[in-house]
């Protein structure tokens, strides 16, 4: 079989696995009827939100008659969308830099090898950059990009978790806000019988790093797998597991975050403290250097370090672009990244800056013109600066 993708050509390498559990109708039916019965119940996450668009119902756990909650039940046996008018993708477009959208991209490749016998080439991308690669015109499944008008495309399946303002005609969403990208990948790939123990912790661990669930056991555990992804960058982390995500459980390169964790993080926030920089009167930019920043942030929010209400920080993407990232914990960070034209979550989202910013002191500066309109229209009345702070502006765009 020839493979339209020599970074990806390794089928043997990607352990497709059996079904787990074959079900039959009748309990396929009971799981349904028991998630259409829980509007915005907790177990099974089935909100009224959630059916806007093409949602699962949820993972009801069927081993011996209807199970009590839906919850993360480890079982492959649940109601899904059926898998029918998925077309063959040429493309599957995932989230550069976030284990969110690595195990997203991962999970779509196996289900394609599934239901077609191909390995569609893998293309990952910041949420502002897919719009300027050349895309084929033939059918894309794209993953943890949020969805855009630009993706009603007819074949286009489009499967997202972040807050959407547009709504498909076309394309087929498959949208839940409580859910992580990878665990809707995940949920498709189980209805295709590719559900087993070592993907389902996976998605778990992406799930409590990637929505930031603080209250869960494995929290910690969890970043450590997310900040291997920012640490060691998308496509090494890629190759060393080889395509293969069951590689990247227990990788032995968690050791080495285990260790950046417990010396560079304490490092970090001590410097981030001392280092506050006022933005507005509800953003406060940290200057976090050292460790994980998501860590960082949220820990200087949790111990109230500063008055604001939104932290934001400032780093250098892979492609060079300068990226500000915002977290909060009354969800006002993502109304902070929707006035930069990013987007993510309602606590953590980001933005990338335009084109012109190349130094971190230019991004502050550009912060703080954005967020003070009052003062920016006081000092700034030349008819051509407001012209070229426009063209200016037109460069920006979100990596969530």
């Amino acid at each position: 079989m020839v493979l339209p993708n020599a970074k990806t050509d390794w089928p043997a390498r990607l352990c497709l696995e059996p079904p787990m559990r074959t079900v039959s109708p009748t309990q396929r039916g009971a799981a349904a009827t028991e998630c259409s019965a829980h509007d915005n119940c907790a177990g099974c996450r089935n909100t009224a939100a959630s059916r806007q668009a093409e949602t699962f119902p949820c993972r009801a756990a069927i081993r011996s008659g209807r199970s009590k909650t839906c919850w993360r039940t480890r079982v492959a046996a649940a109601s899904f969308p059926p898998m029918t008018n998925l077309s063959q993708p040429v493309v599957i477009l995932t989230h550069e830099s976030d284990l969110d959208g690595l195990l997203s991209g991962l999970l779509l490749q196996k289900l394609a090898f599934k239901l077609f016998g191909v390995i569609p080439k893998m293309v990952s991308s910041h949420a502002d950059e897919w719009q300027r690669r050349q895309l084929p015109i033939g059918p894309v499944w794209v993953a943890d990009l949020g969805f855009d008008p630009k993706m009603d495309k007819p074949n286009w399946v489009v499967i997202d978790h972040h807050i959407n303002r547009a709504r498909p005609e076309v394309a087929r969403l498959i949208h839940d806000p409580a859910k992580s990208a990878a665990r809707l990948c995940y949920e498709l790939c189980c209805s295709a019988g590719l559900g087993s123990p070592a993907l389902e912790r996976l998605v778990h661990l992406n799930d409590v790093s990637d929505l930031f669930l603080v209250g869960d056991p494995d929290f910690v555990l969890a970043c450590d797998y997310a900040n291997l992804v920012k640490s060691y960058q998308f496509w090494t982390v890629h190759d060393l597991i080889e395509g293969n995500p069951e590689k990247l459980l227990d990788h032995p390169l968690l050791e080495v975050m285990a260790v950046k964790r417990k010396v560079e993080d304490p490092i970090g926030l001590a410097w981030s403290k001392n280092h506050l920089v006022r933005i507005s009167d509800e953003v406060g930019y940290a200057d976090i250097r050292l460790g994980n920043s998501n860590m960082i942030a949220y820990q200087m929010l949790e111990e109230r370090t500063a008055a604001y209400p939104v932290l934001a920080s400032v780093c250098r993407g892979v492609n060079g672009a300068i990226i500000a990232s915002f977290r909060s914990r009354n969800g006002k960070a993502l109304q902070i990244a929707e006035r930069f034209k990013g987007g993510g979550h309602a606590n953590a989202a980001a933005a990338v800056l335009p084109r012109s910013i190349q130094k971190i002191p230019d991004a502050l500066e550009y912060l703080k013109k954005i967020l003070n309109p009052v003062a920016q229209e006081e000092t700034t009345n030349d008819p051509m600066a407001r012209l070229l702070d426009k063209l200016e502006d037109a460069g920006a765009g979100s990596p969530r």
